[in-house]
């Protein structure tokens, strides 16, 4: 097995605990023996658990972007492509638990602060010219503003998608997400596009 072999595992199989039980309490050790692995070994390859997560981290976001992208440049109809992004999405923070989002930034402020930034710069600012495609197509209703509905969009997301709101909340980061988009896209489709719009579960 090569080196690259025995990176991607650790990434792998930190990230499953670190998604379920959150960054603080997970420990080298347990990572290590989840692999029958050294914890030597794993310290050659990661000196510490902040560059571990780290590394989950920017291979998630790798991985996002490039989904995202195949989505936006497909050639798909417009409503569909914003449901196939949105269901995405929604899968994707399925993977968050409450713990890991609360302890990256509650530990890991700047790397938190990267993800904000993704988030709003390489996802959502994708969804502002797909508005803008959709109000031409006459998806969405005449009378709506793109860059108006995108403003409010991110606004409200990046105000309910944090974990100090979400931790005071019965639901899900993914609940919360596709609530936003059911409330506001079903007020901004034509009748005849929200006929055919659905965001799958």
């Amino acid at each position: 097995m090569s080196e690259n072999d025995d990176e991607t595992r650790i990434i792998d199989a930190a990230s499953d605990r670190f998604m379920d039980a959150g960054f603080y309490k997970v420990t080298m050790d347990e990572i290590a023996s989840d692999l029958r692995m050294s914890k030597k070994t794993v310290y050659k390859f990661f000196p510490s658990k902040e560059t571990l997560l780290k590394a989950i981290v920017h291979a998630f976001m790798r991985k996002v972007e490039g989904e995202v992208q195949g989505i936006v440049s497909s050639d798909k109809p417009i409503e569909e492509k914003l449901t196939t992004l949105l269901t995405f999405v929604g899968k994707q923070l399925r993977k968050f638990s409450r713990p890991f989002m609360t302890d990256v930034q509650r530990f890991a402020p700047a790397l938190w602060k990267e993800i904000e930034i993704f988030r709003r710069e390489r996802v959502l600012s994708q969804l502002q010219q797909m508005f803008r495609q959709a109000k031409k197509e006459g998806v969405f209703r005449e009378d709506l503003d793109p860059d108006l509905f995108y403003l409010v969009l991110t606004t409200t997301i990046q105000g309910i998608m944090n974990p100090q709101v979400l931790s005071q909340q019965p639901f899900s980061a993914e609940e919360a997400f596709k609530g936003i988009f059911r409330i506001l896209y079903e007020g901004a489709f034509t009748q005849e596009a929200r006929q055919r719009f659905q965001l799958n579960n």
